[in-house]
């Protein structure tokens, strides 16, 4: 029998490897890096620079929050101070219109008085006049509107009106000793002062 030999089939070999192996220029073989010697890259370069704009940006913002915190704070104030305002006004308005309104009732106030010191024979008559000013008193204490204490008290100009000075050796000095007509007042408001005989 006659032996064959069999030729092994021819393998193509990439020309790059040829060349690799005659010592030829390898143009895709990978630089190496020295050992030890770090290696730097475009991003790494410009990080500090990066840096720096990060940090300016962030003391943008928070100066400008901190203006913002100061605009709101001072508007803050301002509406409390607002409000305030608002409710003092609002307070003394009404202050003044209960005195005012108080005011056109006080000359009833004065011919009740009057007529309780005046001398009567009707009994009737007289608990009439009585239940009357009571009823007067009992309003006026719902508005918060009281009368002035006169008799037996120190002059005071802020809440009394002298128009008559007497010398008494028994009454003390500046006391009033005669009312010649009641005062109001609602908290610190004098309605209407009182009209006194103040003595020494």
């Amino acid at each position: 029998m006659e032996e064959h030999k069999t030729t092994p089939p021819e393998q193509d070999i990439p020309e790059e490897t040829v060349q690799q192996a005659d010592g030829g220029d390898v143009q895709n073989a990978p630089e190496e890096t020295p050992e030890g010697a770090p290696e730097t890259s475009a991003g790494e370069a410009g990080q500090p620079e990066q840096d720096a704009a990060e940090a300016a940006q962030a003391s943008a913002a928070a100066q400008a929050a901190a203006q913002q915190e100061e605009k709101y704070l001072r508007l803050l104030a301002e509406y409390d101070n607002f409000r305030k305002r608002s409710v003092k006004e609002k307070e003394a308005a009404w202050t003044d219109a209960k005195a005012s309104a108080a005011a056109e009732f006080l000359p009833v106030y004065d011919n009740l008085e009057r007529a309780l010191k005046a001398p009567c024979s009707d009994a009737a008559f007289l608990k009439g006049v009585e239940l009357t000013m009571k009823a007067l008193k009992d309003v006026l204490a719902k508005l918060n509107i009281e009368e002035i204490p006169a008799l037996g008290e120190t002059f005071d100009p802020a809440l009394h009106n002298a128009v008559m000075h007497i010398e008494d050796g028994e009454a003390g000095e500046n006391t009033i000793v005669e009312v010649f007509q009641t005062g109001f007042r609602t908290g610190e408001k004098v309605i209407r002062f009182s009209m006194v005989k103040v003595a020494n």
